[in-house]
């Protein structure tokens, strides 16, 4: 029977942070860079586990979004995955319910990017479309990010929002959102 670990990046062994690493390569059909997995680091993480294999990985990381003139503490939910063999069987949303109750506990409202095959999965828990224009503060002023216009959504928490304004991330390397 499968169960939910939810530990902080220091409290997790490197072997299992180097399985959920591979869990995501594979999912991500080899499209899972060193950058993204340094992003899903820093944070909470939810792994489900089938015996002794990770089967899905989900984690949580503090952000600031800017909105409004304001710097919104945000967890932002990154590398989420299932086993492809696994899939359909509610181990996703087994992580998402692990890492929801973290950005409803501990920050201001949750965000993330989601990929086209993902956004129902996002927006049947709650999570509401980004509908504004999308920025990011480079080392070069605030840019904005057209191209993922469409694909960011939002788990409003305690933060006023209007998701037709516009949102700016905080500087990262590799995918920004």
């Amino acid at each position: 029977m499968p169960h939910v670990q939810l530990a902080h990046t220091a409290d997790l062994d490197p072997e299992v942070l180097d399985a959920a690493r591979a869990l995501l390569v594979e999912v991500f059909d080899g499209d899972f860079v060193d950058a993204d997995w340094e992003h899903s680091l820093g944070g909470m993480h939810a792994l489900v586990w089938d015996g002794s294999e990770v089967v899905a990985h989900g984690s949580v990381i503090q952000r600031r979004l800017l909105h409004a003139g304001t710097a919104l503490r945000t967890g932002y939910v990154e590398g989420v995955g299932v086993r492809p063999n696994r899939q359909g069987r509610g181990l996703g949303a087994a992580v998402m319910e692990a890492l929801e109750r973290v950005v409803r506990r501990a920050y201001d409202l949750g965000g993330l990017g989601a990929t086209d095959e993902a956004a129902a999965f996002y927006a049947h828990r709650g999570w509401q479309l980004w509908r504004g224009p999308s920025s990011a503060l480079t080392p070069n002023g605030v840019r904005r990010t057209p191209d993922d216009d469409g694909a960011l959504y939002v788990l409003p928490v305690a933060a006023v929002l209007d998701p037709d304004g516009e949102i700016t991330c905080d500087w990262r390397d590799g995918d920004v959102w």
